[in-house]
Order: C-alpha cells, then sequence, then structure tokens
C-alpha cells in the first residue's frame, strides 16, 4: 500500500495509464507541429539529441490506442515515429528528423470541441552549426509537475539472462556492447574489386558504429580490435565474457563467385552450432569463466552440459530477436540479401551467455555494392541503422511506419 500510494503522489495522483489515442502531424511554412491526443493530461519531458537528429517525447506510461491506419504520414521535419516503454513506469516517442531541429514550443491544449487533452510540439529547423552553438542538446522542456526525476537507467534491461545472477551487471548503467571488427592483420579477409580488403572495411564500419553508439550516452562500447591486428575467433568471444557484454556485434563484409549477388544479411547461430558448442564447452578443463557467475569446474560434462544448454538457449533466442530488429531497421536503408536473417555456427557467436551477431555488410564481389561499401555516406546509413536496430532492442521501442 506504501508503494501505490508513493506512485500516486509522483504521478500527480494517476495510477492508470493514460490512453493515446490519436497523433497528427502538421506542416506549416514555419514549423512542424506534433500533436498528440490523450485520455488525460499527462506530465512530460521534451527534449532533442543529434547524429541522427531526433526529438524525444517522454511520458507516463501510457496505452497505445492509435489504429494502424490513423499513424500519419511522414510530413515536414518528421520522417519516422517509434514507441515503446522506455522505464517501468514511462513512455518514450521517438520522433526521426529528417534534419537538424529544435523544440520552438511544448504546450498542453484541455479537452475541447470533442478533442481531449492535447500535448503540442512545435518544431523548426535549424542548421547544424545553430544546433551546436545554441546549446538545444542540453534544453529539456518539462512541465510544471516533473514527470520524473531524470533516471540514472539508460535504458529498459535487456531481456533476462536465463544465468545471470552477477549484481554488478544488473545494476550498472550502461549497457556494454562489444563490437568486431572482422579479420585483421596477417588474415585480410574477402579483396574487393578495388583492392580493398575486409579487414579495413570491418575496422572502419566498427569505430563508426562505436562512436554513434557512445555518443547517445547510453552504452560503453568495447571493440575486439581497434588497429590492423590478428586476433583468434575464440579470442574475441573471450573480450565480450570478460567485459560481461550485454550484446556483441561481429562486422563482416561478403565475396562471391557470381558478381550479380549483392544484399546485407544477418546471422545469429543456429541451433547445430549451439548444440556442438554446449558439448565443447561442457569437455572444458576450466569451466570458471563459461558462465559468468557460476564455477562449473565441479560439475560432471552431463551437468555442465545441461546448464550450458539452457543458458545458451536462451542466449539464442534473444540472438535471433535482435538479428529479426537489425533486419526490420537495416531494410529501410539498404538492400538486403534474400531470407536476410540466417544462421549459421560462427565461433564468434557461440558465447553462451552473451547475445550475439553477425552482419555481413554487402557483398565486395559486386561493383556498385563496393564502391557503397567504401562510402562514408553510405556507411553512416548502415551504422545508423545498427545504432537504431540497439535502441529498439533494449528500449523495446516500436517503430511505426509513417509513409
Amino acid at each position: 500500500m506504501l508503494i501505490l500510494a508513493a506512485m500516486a503522489f509522483l504521478w500527480g495522483g494517476v495510477t492508470q495509464a493514460a490512453d493515446l489515442e490519436a497523433i497528427r502531424i502538421g506542416k506549416h511554412p514555419e514549423k512542424t507541429r506534433f500533436v498528440l491526443e490523450l485520455s488525460a493530461a499527462p506530465a512530460y519531458r521534451v527534449f532533442t539529441l543529434p547524429d541522427p537528429f531526433r526529438i524525444v517525447i517522454d511520458l507516463p506510461k501510457l496505452n497505445w490506442k492509435v489504429p494502424k491506419n490513423k499513424v500519419p504520414k511522414a510530413t515536414g521535419a518528421v520522417q519516422a515515429l517509434r514507441f515503446g516503454l522506455f522505464e517501468p513506469e514511462v513512455s518514450r516517442i521517438v520522433l526521426d528528423a529528417r534534419y537538424p531541429i529544435s523544440i520552438s514550443s511544448v504546450f498542453l491544449l484541455p479537452p475541447k470541441e470533442g478533442h481531449k487533452h492535447r500535448l503540442v510540439v512545435d518544431i523548426v529547423k535549424v542548421t547544424r552549426a545553430v544546433y551546436a552553438q545554441s546549446g538545444e542538446q542540453q534544453k529539456k522542456i518539462t512541465s510544471k509537475s516533473p514527470l520524473k526525476a531524470q533516471s540514472q537507467v539508460a535504458s529498459n534491461p535487456v531481456p533476462p539472462a536465463l544465468l545471470s545472477p552477477d549484481p554488478v551487471k544488473k545494476k550498472r548503467v550502461k549497457k556494454v556492447i562489444v563490437v568486431d571488427a572482422g579479420h585483421g592483420g596477417v588474415d585480410p579477409g574477402a579483396t574487393g574489386l578495388s583492392g580493398v580488403q575486409e579487414k579495413k572495411l570491418a575496422l572502419d564500419y566498427a569505430r563508426s558504429l562505436k562512436a554513434t553508439l557512445e555518443r547517445s550516452g547510453r552504452y560503453k562500447v568495447i571493440m575486439t580490435r581497434n588497429s590492423d591486428t590478428s586476433l583468434a575467433l575464440r579470442q574475441r568471444v573471450e573480450v565480450a565474457q570478460k567485459a560481461e557484454a550485454d550484446l556483441f556485434i561481429s562486422l563482416h563484409a561478403n565475396k562471391h563467385a557470381s558478381s550479380n549477388i549483392k544484399g546485407v544479411s544477418v546471422y545469429s547461430l543456429s541451433e547445430n552450432g549451439s548444440d556442438k558448442e554446449a558439448e565443447a564447452l561442457a569437455a572444458k578443463e576450466n569451466k570458471a569463466d563459461i558462465i559468468i557467475g557460476f564455477d562449473l569446474s565441479e560439475q560432471s560434462p552431463d551437468v555442465s552440459k545441461i546448464l550450458i544448454d539452457l543458458a545458451q538457449r536462451e542466449t539464442n533466442n534473444q540472438g535471433k530477436q535482435f538479428a529479426n530488429v537489425l533486419v526490420g531497421e537495416l531494410k529501410h536503408t539498404a538492400t538486403m540479401l534474400g531470407r536476410p536473417h540466417r544462421s549459421a555456427g560462427f565461433a564468434v557467436l557461440k558465447s553462451p551467455i552473451i547475445p550475439s551477431v553477425l552482419i555481413e555488410l554487402g557483398y565486395m564481389s559486386n561493383k556498385r555494392e563496393e564502391r557503397l561499401l567504401r562510402s562514408a555516406a553510405h556507411r553512416e546509413k548502415l551504422v545508423v541503422a545498427i545504432s537504431r536496430a540497439v535502441d529498439q532492442y533494449f528500449g523495446k521501442l516500436e517503430t511505426y511506419n509513417l509513409q
């Protein structure tokens, strides 16, 4: 009862989630107006984020009641919308902007003429220089009755790992992501038509992805390699294990005998790869570091295999979930290979406790795609799509098509 009373106080006495009943986007000569219609007047927190430019609207937990056929078309500054539960009692709406933006005003309108409570956000276009100089990124517009103290938790917890009892990992502020640049050193990987090597492309994309993810302030990113060095496949997994990572992303580029093959693909671990790995790990002499927080050294190979298999099965499911989210984001940005989500027994995907994916960024044997892979603009597009998928995976934000 005390907990319920405290929640009622924090949320201004409202214990039932309000309904989000309508969304409107209006394009005006000098601004874009975004309107939310709700069953109750909400507390709110509105701010922007750069690179990519976004408007973030935090509200008390909402019930999404907007029919799919009533979601508005992309217009003005707004090109995409995502909605989801950001924290246990905070819903978040993210508006992806077409260009640098500033919030000119935020206000509430009371029920009138058949409309319910309306939250209005006016957005204006600015230059990148003005955005940087105006302190826009530090500005937060909040209601008189504050939504909630700004949480120190960066995002919703990842779906719980089956065997992850480490309290330090649960309490840390930022999610840890390991980005793996494929190949390196004496192993160049594939060579493109122009002579560019896969190891260089992978490192360029890995560095860019690290910068983009860390710029958000939500993630700590560790790279398996940050230079042209050789690293065994198992060592890459060990880097993630040691860091107690929440996610592992391995970046590669592909090659095919046919120059017509092109497209991005995403791999998660196959069931066969999982079974074989569980057996190999169960037979490992030093079992103390296989499942963080559990010492399996006293267990028989049969018991170890069961425990590892249980952990890996849950981890694989999470890896597949992230792979599906990745495909959903990447398909809006790049050409996808047929059946873009695939499974294989890649060694770098075989951590029993860290959801892992391998992204083939495209085909270096296709002339046009190789040229795109070498382009900084294309690299930025792919990296932004991957970072959005990471946000969606951890924050469980659902993307709504505005086109």
